[in-house]
């Protein structure tokens, strides 16, 4: 028989895409008061993966990432892509967004992305929200999924994720250090 246990707090990060550096910087500060304190970004990389978001943001457009310092429950990834999604509307200019923010997180065994879009593979979550499994973590290494969007395959992308990654195994022990002694 299988007993409940509580989830484990997991380490949150969100995507941003944008086509200017103010957009996304603008979007900073609110993010931190929905999530917490950013601890690390990756730098600005190029996005090219998909047509979808020019119409709307213009072109060239731009990938940074960004990672908060609290851990949360991973429960809280809904909420969280509601909250990105009204602050995307704050931001934008002229009914058109200025940047697209992609909350997730990092578990021990994943990478999870929010989104409002259904597919065959995503779970729904809450309020028309859904996971959408990225990457798995097994043997301690990245994996890639059949649904893993080509951008999140790049070296690029996967330099940010490799280094929340040890970020994550760091703090994970630090707190079982921390707790032990107690």
């Amino acid at each position: 028989m299988s007993t409940r246990s509580e989830f484990k707090p997991v380490k949150f990060f969100c995507g941003l895409i944008y086509g200017r550096e103010a957009a996304a910087e603008a979007a900073l500060a609110p993010l931190q008061e929905i999530v917490s304190a950013i601890d690390d970004r990756s730098p600005s990389i190029p996005f090219a993966a998909t047509d979808y978001y020019r119409s709307e943001m213009g072109e060239p457009l731009l990938r940074r990432f960004v990672s908060f310092r609290e851990w949360l429950p991973p429960g809280r990834l809904a909420a969280v892509k509601i909250a990105a999604m009204r602050l995307e509307e704050t931001l934008a200019a002229a009914g058109r967004r200025t940047v697209n923010l992609d909350p997730g997180y990092l578990s021990e065994a994943n990478v999870v992305i929010a989104t409002a879009k259904n597919h065959y593979h995503r779970v729904p979550l809450a309020d028309g929200i859904y996971a959408h499994l990225e990457y798995v973590l097994k043997d301690g290494r990245i994996q890639f999924l059949p649904w893993t969007y080509p951008d999140f395959k790049t070296e690029a992308y996967l330099a940010f994720f490799r280094r929340l990654l040890e970020t994550h195994r760091r703090e994970r022990k630090g707190a079982f250090r921390k707790a032990s002694v107690v």
